[in-house]
């Protein structure tokens, strides 16, 4: 029986925060375990500037995937919505704790509707950037990188007038109270994995994935993977201006999903349901339908780019 694991984690504040919430789930349930947490940085890291659709998420997990390969950490704890859809041959997703709040947060002065005409907003995803654009043309949107607080203090400087962040970052980090306002789902349907934290690990360790699998929380891995199936079956990777959120009741799982074009001025959202037992059916059938709507005109653009 294994008497130690080493995880690994980005070295940033939310990213260890993220990491210790998932070993203190594992000590739990295996109090015999020492568990260890090795930080390592990864490209996305490094460089704060360039904006994601631009390089792609996969610069915040390609340093913790090549640890595992290289067998010197035994799982991976990443944002689910920093892993493609593609994982590296010989690695595997195990598990996804419970997930928090999916929904995108604004931090600013005033509430989104409140805001003055002309008003600066930071982001650096170009979803969030398009469905501000379709909810109030009337704003200017500014593309920032950095951490979350890196983020906010651009706001509290004034050097921005308003933050779009995930809410699930600012719970984790206790700022529940900083958050002016949750964007409502109607309108801001969140990043595919936003909220959700997953596990990597090396396909052939059985042991380690018998240690992690009581710690997966069924209704969230259902729902995830969905939404990974979606987007990949759409063959949008990260880069489009892509949304999906699922949600299970009871043993239905409904997956709503968006697209749109790079200006913003055209969106597709439409919705399946299926059994929650048989998730990758369910996104399948919603990328064909989009698909069948058109979609795969707005992937090419933002390809063309």
């Amino acid at each position: 029986m294994r008497t130690r694991i080493v995880v690994g984690s980005r070295g940033s504040k939310l990213a260890l925060i993220q990491t210790e919430s998932v070993t203190a789930k594992i000590s739990a349930v295996h109090p015999h375990l020492e568990v260890s947490i090795s930080k390592i940085a990864t490209a996305g890291d490094r460089d704060r500037h360039t904006r994601l659709d631009r390089i792609g998420v996969a610069v915040f997990v390609k340093e913790l995937e090549a640890a595992l390969l290289d067998n010197r950490i035994d799982l991976a704890v990443h944002s689910l919505k920093d892993v493609p859809t593609d994982v590296p041959q010989g690695l595997c997703l195990l598990a996804a704790t419970e997930r928090l709040d999916p929904r995108d947060a604004l931090v600013s002065k005033s509430r989104l509707n409140e805001l003055a005409p002309g008003s600066r907003i930071g982001t650096g995803s170009l979803r969030r950037t398009v469905q501000l654009t379709r909810y109030r043309a009337d704003l200017e949107i500014c593309s920032i990188r950095g951490n979350v607080d890196t983020r906010l203090r651009k706001v509290a400087a004034g050097e921005i007038d308003g933050v779009i962040v995930a809410a699930a970052a600012m719970l984790r980090f206790g700022w529940e109270d900083r958050i002016t306002e949750y964007l409502p789902l109607a309108h801001f349907l969140p990043a595919v994995g936003q909220g959700a934290l997953v596990i990597e690990a090396r396909l052939d360790d059985k042991e380690v994935a018998e240690l992690v699998s009581p710690i997966n929380h069924l209704p969230t891995w259902q729902s995830v993977r969905a939404e990974r199936t979606f987007l990949r079956a759409l063959g949008g990777g990260c880069r489009a201006p892509i949304a999906a959120l699922g949600t299970v009741d009871n043993t239905t799982l409904k997956l709503e999903g968006m697209i749109a074009n790079v200006s913003g001025q055209e969106i597709l959202r439409v919705s399946a349901e299926g059994s929650a037992t048989s998730p990758e059916e369910v996104g399948v059938r919603l990328a064909h339908k989009m698909l069948g709507m058109g979609a795969s005109e707005f992937i090419a653009e933002v390809r063309g780019r």
